[in-house]
């Protein structure tokens, strides 16, 4: 076995993939990151040099100069008129530090911008949603939503190239480990680049305020060994796997108006206002990433949405137990 897929075994087996639920920015795992990491690191640099020269000065000067026993306090403190050479000093100084601040960033921002695309490429489009992701994959015709699968590599010749486009309004998006927040705005379409370096599932979120349900709009990204992200990609290009026990269960779906905003493959459900349902149990979670996708969280979701994720645009269609529980079942067979 050969030290990459030794490793890839080693972090995937079993295809369970490490969680990496504490999304610390200053530990970056894909190329993007490591640079913005580093212009974080010299700005804290130099600042922090500001920091403490301008604040042992001050020390010093009250230390120095405070009143002390024995002092006429009528008399007035010697009057010290400026000097060119200080006046000089501390106006070209941060002159350059600002221009060595701006020059740094610049260089990094044109480096991640301008980055050729590697061999291996994965293009992906995110559209911002009120408050979840829509997916697509335009070169395997596959859709989904708020999880993200993407392969990776140890070297990082596996990149994945982002276009980003808003629905609606304002978004953001943002991996903390593997890029930078890239802002997703209606009529305009951003780009970003990653290539993780580990495999795991990454946790991101809105970054920018859209409304009520900002926090919960919540980014799972997963990278996995090319060979598992292309079988990924081929059962999603399958149409939903449907029992043929759950006819009647399937029939009661498509008579609702859950078909007016949602779309199941290979159905008359063809809806494109909500999340593509077509593998709808191959997510983990629900409802933007708020909670695990498992039976009990989805009926409840399906029954009153309102009531787990406030504002949200899913209306509840107040059903009977009887119909919740057959649409559940269906739900169920979308694997």
């Amino acid at each position: 076995m050969n030290p990459y897929s030794l490793l890839a075994f080693l972090q995937v087996q079993a295809s369970n993939l490490p969680e990496r639920k504490i999304a610390n920015m200053f530990r970056p795992l894909a190329s993007p990151g490591e640079s913005e990491k580093q212009v974080a690191l010299l700005t804290f640099a130099i600042t922090g040099a500001i920091f403490v020269v301008v604040g042992g000065l001050i020390v010093y000067t009250i230390a120095r100069f405070r009143s002390r026993p024995g002092d006429d306090l009528r008399q007035e403190p010697p009057q010290v008129y400026g000097s060119n050479q200080i006046e000089v000093a501390w106006t070209i100084i941060p002159i350059l530090i600002v221009f060595v601040l701006i020059g740094v960033t610049a260089r990094v921002v044109a480096g991640v911008q301008n980055a050729s695309p590697p061999k291996t490429t994965t293009h992906v489009t995110v559209i911002g949603h009120q408050w979840w992701w829509e997916v697509q994959y335009p070169d395997y015709g596959i859709t989904t939503a708020n999880e993200v699968h993407i392969p990776f590599s140890l070297d990082g010749a596996q990149a994945t190239y982002f276009m980003l486009q808003s629905m609606d309004v304002a978004h953001s998006f943002w991996v903390p480990q593997l890029s930078g927040k890239t802002d997703v705005i209606p009529n305009r379409d951003n780009y970003l680049w990653m290539n993780p370096k580990a495999a795991g599932y990454y946790y991101g979120n809105c970054a920018e305020y859209c409304g009520t349900q900002h926090a919960n709009m919540q980014i799972r990204l997963v990278a996995e060994p090319p060979e598992d992200f292309k079988k990924w990609t081929l059962n999603q290009q399958t149409k939903a796997n449907e029992a043929s026990e759950a006819a009647q269960d399937k029939a009661v779906f498509l008579s609702l108006s859950c078909v007016n905003c949602h779309m199941v493959q290979g159905t008359t459900a063809i809806g494109k206002f909500g999340p593509d349902l077509t593998h709808l149990m191959s997510r983990r979670e629900i409802g933007g990433g708020v909670i695990e996708n498992n039976r009990k969280n989805l009926r409840a979701w399906v029954n009153d949405p309102q009531g787990i994720k406030p504002g949200c645009l899913m209306p509840s269609l107040k059903l009977t137990d009887r119909e919740l529980d057959q649409v559940v079942a269906y739900l169920e067979t979308l694997k």
